[in-house]
């Protein structure tokens, strides 16, 4: 998918190629839909996480309380 939105004929074409037909009244839903998602992904691509890392090193419980710290 190009950066362009996705227009309600494009959502039916996808979804139908998905094997998930639309009704014709939910087209303009899911294009909607799509591209909210499409944006927020966007914003969460650019977000520079250094060197932050992975869930996986993450230990509930294990975090300092002192402000000091």
């Amino acid at each position: 998918m190009s950066a362009a939105e996705l227009t309600p004929p494009e959502a039916a074409l996808w979804a139908d190629r998905a094997g998930l037909p639309l009704r014709a009244d939910r087209h303009a839903a899911v294009a909607a839909t799509a591209n909210h998602i499409h944006s927020v992904v966007a914003v969460l691509r650019e977000l520079d996480f250094g060197d932050t890392p992975p869930a996986a090193a993450y230990r509930a419980g294990e975090e300092k309380n002192d402000a000091a710290a």
